[in-house]
């Protein structure tokens, strides 16, 4: 087991840090103090010029956590304000023990101030208990630290921030780095946490491998070592029959690009053959721009069902459009048996006809996500873990729910976080190329969860390598950019 690509919830990792004082007899004050030496290494490494820091500590273990960093900080000749929302003498167990060292240092506590006097701002307000908006001092507090401009450094979530979620309850800090301890919190990774968090500092303070054989996870993280093992060396004498055809059904009238780049992406993540099911004035289109698709005017269910019957998997979605013929195609494609990758209007007519596959990934943004699921799309973002586990369990299917830390879910509730891509990503088409990755890497043999949790990290790390330096790319870009990540 890996356990630095566990994700936890917060009381998971409650859990976690329970089982390293009470079972691995960790004391306490032990782990807060390895937490501050952690966060001061990292201010420093991040901001060597700084001479001052201002350090904002509330009434918990995570305000612990900042006595350290203060005290740490004062004894390497920085300039240290700190600012205690609650009193020292109010403070218990190993927060109150950090609180005297710090005042028994020569160190000085402030109270709500109306100037910030660090060069980097240490938040060490609120910690992963947080359930509900921030108020009073904390809330005002909160607010002057976003309002200074100056780097901010967070100790382990930053304050206002769901640890599970990733999506504000209220006023939230706005960090530039945010170190976490014991266990990686799964909120950190998707909803709004990017606005947040900033970079991520993972520690485990150094607690025993057998704490997390205690704690199941809640979910995993993918990384790009993932890819061996889903895509080994192909046989020397590896043929195009070998690798599977994709069907791209789609490209209704206007909207004849989207299937095309599903067949190049299927292509490029290395499909033997791809067809391209279309309206019949697009298939000379198809060829001419990528002569490698075979690209066949479709314009009846017996057309169709030529294909399908050649098919070893349909991509099922770019460009389908809502008209008559697109219904009528989208039916017998779910009907067909055949594994099946359900993308954009794919999604669009499921939402309005609710129908069974028997292998088949879906994958929403979080606009079709709420169709899928009869609600809202705050409601979706509100927790997205909850939302594509719903996905995956209505439909029994594989499940991306897109966005920033895309997520992919099993039936059985199994979930990874996809940690690459980034905002250079947002623009038109990307989805029609993870579909076509998806479904390429389904007819090579591997199995739906593994499919989809690979199509999702080649196509974000993909992403960033044709992003690398660039505001803006374009899904050609991306598909263009896969044979730099795809293992040889």
């Amino acid at each position: 087991m890996n356990e630095s690509t566990n994700l936890y919830r917060a009381e998971q990792v409650r859990e976690l840090d329970r089982q390293a004082i009470e079972v691995h007899e960790i004391a306490g004050y032990t782990l807060m103090n390895r937490a501050g030496e952690r966060v001061f290494r990292t201010l420093r490494a991040r901001w060597p010029e700084a001479r001052a820091i201002t350090v904002c500590c509330g009434g918990g273990n995570n305000g612990g956590d900042g006595y350290v960093v203060a005290r740490l900080a004062r004894e390497a000749g920085l300039g240290v304000q700190l600012i205690a929302l609650k009193d020292p003498s109010e403070l218990a167990g190993d927060a109150a023990r950090a609180a005297r060292d710090w005042l028994q240092s020569g160190g000085q506590v402030e109270a709500l101030a109306e100037r910030l006097r660090g060069d980097v701002l240490v938040d060490a307000l609120l910690g992963t208990g947080l359930d509900r908006a921030a108020a009073g001092d904390y809330a005002r507090l909160i607010e002057h630290v976003n309002e200074t401009g100056r780097p901010v450094i967070a100790v382990d979530v930053p304050s206002g921030l769901d640890a599970d979620t990733g999506m504000p309850l209220g006023p939230c800090v706005r960090a530039d780095v945010t170190v976490s301890f014991i266990g990686r919190k799964r909120g950190l990774h998707t909803g709004q946490a990017g606005r947040w968090c900033g970079g991520l500092v993972f520690d485990d303070l150094g607690v025993p491998g057998s704490v997390y054989e205690a704690v199941a996870k809640d979910a995993r993280l993918l990384e790009p070592i993932d890819l061996h093992g889903w895509l080994p060396p192909r046989a020397p004498d590896t043929h195009k029959g070998d690798l599977g055809h994709v069907l791209v059904i789609g490209g209704d009238a206007g909207m004849s690009g989207a299937p095309i780049l599903a067949g190049q992406a299927a292509l490029r993540a290395g499909s033997g053959l791809i067809s391209l099911a279309t309206r019949a004035e697009h298939a000379s289109v198809a060829i001419a721009i990528q002569p490698e698709l075979m690209a066949h005017g479709v314009e009846d269910l017996p057309a169709l069902d030529r294909r399908i019957e050649k098919a070893d998997v349909l991509a099922l979605g770019p460009g389908l459009g809502q008209s008559d013929w697109s219904k009528a195609v989208w039916l017998r494609a779910l009907q067909s048996g055949l594994p099946l990758v359900v993308d954009a209007d794919g999604l669009n007519l499921l939402a309005l006809q609710e129908i069974r596959a028997e292998r088949w990934v879906l994958t929403p943004h979080p606009g079709e996500a709420a169709r899928l699921l009869d609600c809202g799309v705050a409601d979706v973002q509100r927790d997205r873990f909850a939302a594509v586990r719903a996905l995956a369990e209505r439909y029994q299917a594989t499940v991306v729910l897109k966005g920033y830390g895309s997520l992919v879910a099993s039936a059985n509730g199994e979930v990874a976080v996809c940690p690459f891509g980034g905002p250079a990503m947002a623009t038109a088409g990307m989805g029609d190329a993870l579909t076509g990755i998806i479904a390429s890497l389904l007819g090579q043999g591997v199995s739906d969860f593994d499919a989809a949790c690979c199509g999702v990290l080649l196509h974000a790390l993909a992403a960033d390598r044709a992003a690398a330096g660039r505001r803006q790319i374009l899904a050609g870009d991306l598909i263009a950019s896969l044979h730099r990540v795809l293992p040889a």
